[in-house]
């Protein structure tokens, strides 16, 4: 690491010599060659997070145009949004970073966390109150307008390898990580060049286990099977979620995803029920 900023290589190396990336991962991330990609969205260096333990939330929007034609922008735009808010309405706002891209690449704010303290409220009174770090982005008319392809595969992969190798820099760094991860879309691969499910798959069954939650939901274009299409990406069946195409529908969704969040951010024994039991985990 120089000057903050983490080499990927030897995050990678490290996670291969730590056995949390596989042989078959290792090499579909230096096929693709996805580095700039990656590092776009690492975000805030541990070296400024002052926790003996994270958990970092990440979010894949899907901005292909059928969102826009679905009439379903506002409807995106609100779920991810409540996920934010619920997260920062729970008990351990303060140990959690998130980061938010796009299908297509964009990173609209990389791993940043997202409650920062009140310094005027601590210059103030001296009491420590969290506030919502303004760098971590709404989506909004502004920010987000549908209007590109479906690069499910390709994309997915940079999500995924975002995550091992901020995962792995927390690790190399002494701080207990854990990872919740959403992929959002509204259709199957369309538009990768480089990565098949099969790749997608190898990284996923890295982050199986108790440190990692990786979900997917498939808002429905009437036709695709989102359970097929994801479970070849190795996504479990009880982290998949397929809403209908309607606001009720997708805000539900939304709305089950952030409740597993907020619930696996509770600590490690709330995170590792979580994580087994997926979706519908009784608190």
């Amino acid at each position: 690491m120089s000057n903050g900023i983490p080499n990927l290589s030897n995050l990678f190396q490290n996670a291969l010599d730590d056995g949390v990336l596989s042989p078959q991962s290792f090499q579909a991330l230096n096929l693709v060659d996805i580095g700039a990609q990656i590092q776009a969205g690492l975000g805030i260096s541990v070296n400024n997070i002052n926790a003996s333990e994270v958990v970092l939330v990440t979010m894949m929007v899907d901005d292909s145009g059928s969102i826009r034609f679905g009439k379903n922008t506002q409807h995106v735009r609100d779920g991810h949004n409540a996920v934010l808010q619920a997260l920062m309405a729970s008990k351990q706002n303060n140990n959690i970073l998130a980061h938010t891209g796009y299908l297509n690449g964009y990173v609209l704010f990389p791993y940043l966390p997202l409650a920062t303290v009140d310094e005027a409220e601590k210059n103030r009174s001296g009491k420590i109150v969290y506030v919502r770090n303004k760098e971590v982005q709404d989506l909004t008319p502004k920010n987000y307008n549908p209007n590109l392809g479906t690069p499910l595969y390709d994309q997915s992969v940079v999500l995924l390898g975002r995550v091992l190798a901020k995962y792995q820099e927390f690790a190399d760094g002494g701080v207990s990580c854990r990872t919740v991860t959403l992929i959002i879309t509204d259709g199957a691969d369309e538009h990768s060049t480089k990565a098949k499910a099969k790749n997608v798959k190898s990284l996923v069954d890295d982050l199986l286990g108790e440190k990692h939650i990786v979900a997917a939901m498939g808002i429905s274009d009437g036709y695709t099977d989102f359970r097929k299409v994801f479970k070849e990406m190795g996504i479990r069946d009880e982290w998949i979620l397929t809403p209908g195409n309607s606001a009720q529908e997708i805000r539900q969704a939304f709305q089950v995803f952030s409740q597993s969040a907020v619930r696996a951010s509770q600590g490690a024994a709330s995170f590792s029920k979580t994580a087994a039991g997926g979706f519908f985990c009784v608190p």
